[in-house]
């Protein structure tokens, strides 16, 4: 199988000078502490009211997300999470709207933010040891819990604030 960085025109030792740098990136990486990636997806029904969910362990309300799994990409991730914690069923893929850096989490921790637009509320509430409860609420008139990086994502999304770069 072809190795889709290095030039079909290279020769030896750019193959080789290629190899020995990835060797070198990953002894490093051996040693150092992993990102951590999620997600979160600001999905909007046809009356633009915005899903929000309720967690058992956290206080607030937030947008569905979570953790990225290994091997999944992180749109699926953001459509798994929705469904697990909403009941959430996409008709059409999301789309990716930015990228965070999450200093609460530590300082190599990013949130993807992707967007879906005209969803379908779910049949029923899902409530889980992890959900309370989920529900679309007017972005004009949000209930008073919820979290400030919510608020600055709707915002960004729904009034055209200019993205942060900090979740």
């Amino acid at each position: 199988m072809r190795d889709p960085d290095i030039a079909a025109s290279a020769g030896f030792l750019a193959r080789a000078h290629t190899r020995l740098g990835r060797l070198a990136i990953a002894t490093k990486l051996r040693f150092t502490p992993r990102v951590s990636l999620g997600v979160r997806l600001l999905a909007t029904n046809a009356a633009g009211e915005v899903l929000l969910v309720r967690h058992t362990y956290m206080s607030g309300l937030f947008l569905p997300g979570g953790a990225v799994d290994p091997g999944e990409s992180c749109r699926d991730a953001a459509v798994r999470e929705a469904a697990e914690e909403t009941g959430l069923t996409l008709e059409s893929p999301p789309r990716m709207f930015h990228v965070y850096f999450n200093r609460a989490l530590g300082n190599r921790d990013h949130i993807v933010l992707y967007i879906a637009t005209g969803v379908r509320p779910p049949p029923w509430p899902i409530r889980t040891a992890e959900i309370l409860g989920s529900g679309f609420h007017a972005p004009d008139s949000l209930p008073v819990d919820v979290t400030p990086a919510t608020q600055a994502r709707i915002a960004e999304v729904l009034h055209g604030a200019a993205p942060s770069d900090n979740w």
